[in-house]
């Protein structure tokens, strides 16, 4: 069957545009990838459009927004997750109407959908209470407990995202003095974290207990599965949410209704922020390129303050306010004052 003219430029961009000439990971090139898979399973489900004869001509500005509407409608994604597809979609249109100038009117048609603006929200953290019931959960008399002990420990101390302890290898761990682990984040960017001495402690345990400790095993996965490969992001997740769920029909007030990975790089930053730790460490140890990406914790430490505050004074100042033109002697000395 010969592709179509679609398949062989979305191939072309996903192959070798996006690796090649843009040097991207391939955890960002994942996150196109599942956009244009997604759009393939609305074309085939909604329009009846069958993946292998999707053509350039069916890509219109109406089906796109068809299609970020099924999205939030359907699938019930949140707005952010809606404009992170509409960026996947924009960034291939905009290569391809330099591939193909017959489509540049269709180009520019798509790459004219606005992205929605999302309502600002409070940060999604956990309290220092919640965090040491999270981690006294997991059952340390198994090894696939300690194992859990080890991950959840090292995603709160380190503040790193999901994928990036999916990425650790034995190699990235340094436990002599002093105790760092190596972190490989977007673009392919490496910082070097402290280990605070209890993870480090932690990790030696794990390390020897997995029978992973010798230079022979430094390129091995740091996490691995029942099938001894890499831990994903989703395993990470499940591993998650399973003690959480755990840590919650404990003690159900320390826990939010949704915990995700990030959760866990919040709650760091946001421990870190209300110790009165400055902005540019908190920045380098998240991987922040810049430092307004981080003020968002400062901002966030401040509402909570304020609201704290606000809320302290309802208890205090009376809700009735005295009536001052009633006492003519007060108002004839307010006057007098000035005199």
């Amino acid at each position: 069957m010969k592709p179509t003219d679609f398949a062989y430029h979305l191939t072309n961009y996903l192959s070798k545009y996006l690796p090649g000439t843009c040097g991207l990971s391939k955890n960002t090139i994942s996150s196109y990838r599942d956009t244009f898979s997604l759009l393939l399973i609305f074309l085939r489900d909604k329009k009846g459009i069958k993946s292998e004869k999707v053509t350039l001509d069916h890509t219109t500005k109406s089906v796109a927004l068809d299609f970020l509407e099924w999205i939030e409608e359907e699938r019930g994604c949140s707005i952010t997750t809606r404009n992170q597809r509409l960026a996947s979609i924009h960034a291939f249109f905009k290569y391809l109407q330099t591939e193909t100038p017959e489509f540049i009117y269709q180009c520019q048609q798509i790459l004219s959908i606005k992205m929605k603006k999302a309502a600002s929200g409070m940060i999604n953290f956990l309290s220092l209470d919640a965090i040491k019931t999270l981690l006294e959960t997991p059952d340390s008399s198994s090894k696939k407990g300690r194992r859990d002990i080890v991950l959840l420990s090292l995603m709160y101390d380190t503040g790193a995202r999901v994928q990036e302890i999916a990425d650790l290898c034995v190699s990235d761990i340094r436990l002599s003095t002093p105790a760092t682990v190596k972190i490989t984040g977007k673009g392919e960017k490496t910082r070097i974290v402290p280990l605070q001495e209890p993870v480090r402690r932690l990790l030696q345990q794990y390390l020897q207990d997995n029978n992973i400790d010798e230079p022979m095993h430094k390129l091995y996965p740091l996490f691995r599965n029942k099938y001894q490969t890499k831990l994903t992001r989703a395993g990470i997740t499940y591993i998650l949410k399973k003690h959480v769920e755990s840590s919650r029909k404990k003690y159900p007030e320390l826990f939010p209704n949704v915990v995700s990975p990030h959760c866990l790089r919040h709650s760091k930053a946001m421990h870190l922020r209300q110790s009165d730790v400055n902005l540019i460490y908190i920045r380098d140890l998240l991987g922040h390129v810049s430092i307004e990406t981080t003020e968002i914790y400062a901002k966030t430490d401040s509402e909570m303050k304020r609201k704290a505050l606000e809320k302290a004074a309802q208890k205090i100042i009376p809700s009735e306010q005295p009536k001052w033109h009633n006492n003519s002697d007060l108002l004839c000395w307010l006057k007098d004052l000035g005199k």
